[in-house]
């Protein structure tokens, strides 16, 4: 595939088509490996979002990652009772603001997810490897601005 050029139509709608296939496989493989954990820590999966959602964004509010998950406050409501009942997050009040909650995760709880992700990251530090710093860039560049379309996907399709 790399003597394909920028010349040859072709060759370059295959491997655009390569790319997409990829990324399906990627999220299916992903979403398997989620739900392999998601079963381990007794979390379904609406669960495991928000609770990675927490974790890379907390303290958050409630309201803030409804929005950020795209669900209902009130599914909301039953996943962060079951998260904190499991241990995984703690609702705190804010201390500008004694009305308003915010969620934070629980690190030692944390930590039971990190462990069962932890082939996974092992995994990607050995592909990791065989890259140069150059093309980790661009990687990550891709992978970025593959999730910011994934965004605006979404956005335009909760508008209609």
């Amino acid at each position: 595939m790399s003597s394909v050029t920028n010349g040859d139509p072709r060759g370059r709608r295959r491997l655009v088509t390569a790319v997409k296939g990829s990324l399906r496989d990627l999220r299916g493989q992903l979403a398997l490996l989620n739900r392999q954990v998601g079963g381990r820590l007794e979390l379904k999966e609406a669960d495991m979002d928000c609770l990675d959602l927490i974790t890379a964004r907390g303290p958050i509010s409630p309201t803030a990652l409804a929005r950020a998950a795209g669900l209902h406050p009130a599914t909301m409501t039953g996943i962060l009772d079951r998260l904190e009942r499991a241990g995984f997050i703690a609702r705190e009040r804010a201390e500008t603001d004694r009305r308003a909650i915010l969620l934070r995760a629980i690190p030692e709880r944390t930590a039971d997810v990190y462990a069962l992700f932890s082939d996974m990251n092992a995994e990607m530090d050995t592909l990791c490897e065989g890259y140069s710093t150059e093309e980790l860039a661009l990687l990550a560049d891709f992978l970025q601005r593959c999730a910011e379309a994934g965004r605006r996907s979404t956005g335009r399709l909760a508008e209609n």
